[in-house]
C-alpha cells in the first residue's frame, strides 16, 4: 500500500516491529523548520501512528545549530510534562542543561527532578528533526531516566522506506550482535582505507553497543534506519589521519584531511568550502575537536552515500565522528556530534595477547578468528 508514491509497511512497521506501540501509549513525533520535506514526511508518520495509539502528539519546533545541540524548552515540555520543566527551572539549571554545561552533581539533581515525574513523560519518541538529537541529554534523560523508548531519524529522506528500512530486522540484529562481541574482545583498533586515512585508538575497558532498530525495551534507543556497532575510542588515544571524501549531505569536490594527535583534530587541510565550517566548529569549542566515536555498519539494505543517517550504517563501511559521546560511554560533552563514513575500510583488531585479527578487508566483513600474532 502507497500514498502519493510513499511506501506505507515501513511506516506501520516502525509502531508494530520496531517500537512495538501499544494502544494506550503516548507517543510524541517532532521535526522541525529546517526542511519541507522532512515536514511532510513527519506528518505522514503521525498521521499513520493515530491507528497505533490514541495518544499521538506531535510537535514542530524551530531547528538547532548543530547535530548534539538541546532541543527547544517546547520540546521538554511536551516531552518530560511541564511540572519536570518547573521544577528544574526553580533550581535554575534548565538553562545550563541546555547549554551542555552543567557538571556531575547538578546533573544527579536533574535526574532526581525528572524521575519524580516520570508518569508524566511519553512513552516513545520518533525524532525527525534535521539536526540529530542522539547525542542530547534530551534523549538520555529519556531514556535512562523515564524509560522512554527514542527512534531517532535525523536528515530522514522517504527514499529510504524503500531502501535502507526495508532491511529485515531480526537478521540484521544477530549479525550486528554477532560483530559487537568480536569488537568487545579487543582493547585497540587500526583503521586504513584506500583514500589514505589510518587511524589507530584504544577501546579498553569500553563496551561497543549495538544500533539494531528493535526498540521495545524501555529506555532503548535506535537510529531508524538502523544497523551499526558503535563505541566511544578513549579519549586522547586516537592518532593518525581522516581523509574525508563525503560530508554529510554531499560528496566533496576535493578530499579534506583532519590531523589526529592525542585524540584530537589537530589541523584541517584542503581547498574545499567545507573546510571552512570544520574550521569554525572546532573553534566553537575545544571539545569539538574531540574523537568521539568508531561505528561499524551492519544495513545490507542501505546504500545511499550521500545522506548521514543511511551512509554510516551501509554494510561495510565505517564512521568517525568528532564532538560528544558523554550519552554512549564517553567523557566529553559538547553540543556538536558530526559523524563521517569512510567506503571500503580495513579494520584490524587487535587483542588482549597483543595479536591482530581482521574484521574488515577493504570493506568486506571477514571470518571470525582470522587472527595472527603481531
Amino acid at each position: 500500500m502507497k500514498k502519493n508514491n510513499i511506501p506505507l509497511k515501513p511506516i506501520n512497521n516502525i509502531y508494530k516491529v520496531n517500537l512495538k506501540v501499544r494502544k494506550n501509549e503516548k507517543v510524541l513525533v517532532f521535526t522541525d523548520n529546517f526542511d519541507k520535506k522532512l515536514q511532510d514526511i513527519a506528518k505522514l508518520i503521525a498521521e499513520k501512528g493515530r491507528s497505533h495509539t490514541t495518544k499521538m502528539c506531535y510537535m514542530e519546533i524551530r531547528t538547532t545549530s548543530s547535530h548534539g545541540a538541546e532541543p527547544p524548552e517546547s520540546l521538554w515540555q511536551a516531552a518530560y510534562g511541564e511540572r519536570a520543566v518547573r521544577a528544574i527551572k526553580l533550581k535554575k539549571l534548565f538553562t545550563p542543561l541546555l547549554g551542555k554545561k552543567i557538571n556531575d552533581k547538578q546533573l544527579k539533581k536533574i535526574e532526581g527532578i525528572i524521575g519524580r515525574f516520570k508518569k508524566d513523560s511519553v512513552r516513545a519518541v520518533i525524532a525527525l528533526s534535521y539536526h540529530s538529537t542522539t547525542h542530547t541529554r534530551f534523549r538520555s534523560l529519556l531514556t535512562g531516566i523515564c524509560g522512554t523508548r527514542y527512534a531517532s531519524m535525523p536528515l530522514f529522506d522517504p527514499s529510504m522506506l524503500s531502501g535502507a528500512m526495508t532491511v529485515n530486522w531480526r537478521k540484521m540484529e544477530k549479525k550486528t550482535k554477532k560483530i559487537a562481541q568480536r569488537v568487545n574482545k579487543s582493547e585497540k583498533l587500526e583503521i586504513k582505507t584506500p583514500n589514505g586515512t589510518f587511524i589507530m585508538f584504544s577501546k579498553k575497558g569500553r563496551k561497543a553497543k549495538t544500533d539494531t532498530g528493535i526498540i521495545t525495551r524501555p529506555g532503548s534507543s535506535s537510529n531508524l534506519p538502523a544497523g551499526e556497532v558503535y563505541f566511544a575510542p578513549i579519549e586522547g588515544t586516537a592518532n593518525g589521519r581522516l581523509v574525508l571524501d563525503w560530508a554529510p549531505t554531499r560528496k566533496l569536490k576535493r578530499p579534506v584531511t583532519l590531523h589526529v594527535k592525542k585524540g584530537k583534530v589537530t589541523k584541517v587541510e584542503g581547498k574545499e568550502r567545507f573546510v571552512n565550517y570544520l574550521k569554525a566548529k572546532l573553534a566553537e569549542r575545544e571539545e569539538n575537536a574531540n574523537i568521539a566515536e568508531l561505528g561499524i555498519g551492519t544495513n545490507d539494505k542501505a546504500s545511499k552515500p550521500d545522506n548521514i543517517l543511511e551512509s554510516e550504517k551501509i554494510l561495510g563501511t565505517i564512521h568517525i565522528a568528532l564532538g560528544d559521546n558523554s550519552s554512549f560511554g564517553g567523557k566529553i560533552s559538547t553540543p556538536f556530534h558530526q559523524d563521517f563514513v569512510f567506503f571500503r575500510p580495513t579494520v584490524t583488531l587487535i587483542h588482549k595477547d597483543n595479536k591482530k585479527e581482521l574484521l574488515l578487508k577493504n570493506g568486506r566483513l571477514c571470518k571470525a578468528g582470522s587472527v595472527k600474532t603481531v
